[in-house]
């Protein structure tokens, strides 16, 4: 549903009330106008369907070279700063049904945008909100996961390695590198950024900040690489999408976080300690530990036996 529209309607109605509270019984015509009127919108409010989730609402604000005050922005940079930021986001949004390919169109790109719906107020930036082509549903929608994903990964990039790791394993590389596509239009033009979303804010300190950042997500520095690993399941948190794997011919115990892709998580423990090949993506960030995502649903031999210990 249109929840302006609602919230219109409902102050329009506290309206008329006052106004016939106000109008005197001998004044006919005005009340008996007032009242038609008071109908109409009752019947507008009960036509509306019932409240659905408000759209996802973040505020992004820039300083530094390209940024005079409060007063304005070079247009050229906020154009290119604002079309990367939610390329990003629409990227992310888009990566959380189905892997992405390395190149070719964004999946699903016109129902993850962004509408700038003003200019923040207190410094040069805007508000975003999601864009609605029809009522929203009580669940979070993409484009919301995709906006606390983004902050929660710009946050991670001024954080220790394995706070970066534990994010970045989780977002599709082709995402990662929007994100620092972002960054890089900051770092050329000596800006900053503050984003705020739902009650957390992010912000980069100074124009050093925002390089080091982007060092941190450089391919040299936060390396992915889809591996096979062998052995067998030890233990699988269905509702935390979590598993521990014992590689063969060791006591080397693995673990990570299975992909959202992945589905019938609980399936996994009807095959504890059997042997198999799994395929994950590992993620390490400098000389951190190694993250691992299982990608897929590994496929077991009929009747395949326990690992031997």
């Amino acid at each position: 549903m249109n929840t302006d529209q609602r919230n219109f309607l409902l102050a329009e109605r506290e309206t008329v009330k006052r106004m016939l509270a106000k109008t005197p019984a001998t004044a006919i015509l005005t009340r008996m106008s007032d009242e038609a009127r008071l109908r109409n919108i009752e019947a507008e409010l009960a036509a509306l369907p019932a409240d659905g989730r408000s759209p996802a609402r973040a505020r992004l604000t820039f300083n530094g070279l390209p940024v005079i005050g409060s007063h304005g922005i070079f247009a050229d940079f906020g154009m290119k700063a604002v079309s990367s930021f939610t390329d990003a986001v629409a990227t992310v949004a888009a990566s959380l049904s189905a892997p992405l390919a390395a190149m070719g169109p964004i999946p699903n790109r016109d129902q993850n945008q962004l509408l700038i719906t003003n200019t923040a107020v207190g410094s040069f930036g805007f508000e975003l909100e999601e864009y609605r082509a029809q009522e929203l549903l009580d669940d979070e929608s993409a484009v919301a996961v995709a906006l606390d994903r983004t902050q929660s990964l710009l946050q991670a990039t001024l954080g220790q390695d394995d706070e970066l790791a534990d994010i970045a394993s989780e977002t599709d590389p082709r995402a990662l590198d929007k994100v620092r596509g972002f960054l890089r239009v900051l770092a050329d033009n000596e800006a900053i950024c503050t984003l705020q979303y739902g009650d957390k804010a992010m912000r980069f300190a100074d124009p050093g900040q925002v390089r080091r950042s982007l060092d941190r997500l450089a391919a040299d520095n936060l390396r992915e690489s889809q591996e096979t690993l062998e052995g067998e399941f030890v233990g699988v948190l269905p509702v935390a999408r979590s598993f521990e794997f014992k590689l063969s011919g060791s006591d080397e115990i693995v673990r990570g976080k299975i992909s959202p892709k992945v589905g019938d998580v609980g399936m996994l423990n009807d095959h504890l300690h059997q042997r198999v090949r799994v395929e994950a993506m590992r993620t390490q960030v400098g000389n951190g530990r190694p993250r691992f995502l299982l990608t897929h649903i590994p496929q077991w031999a009929a009747g395949a036996a326990p690992a031997s210990s």
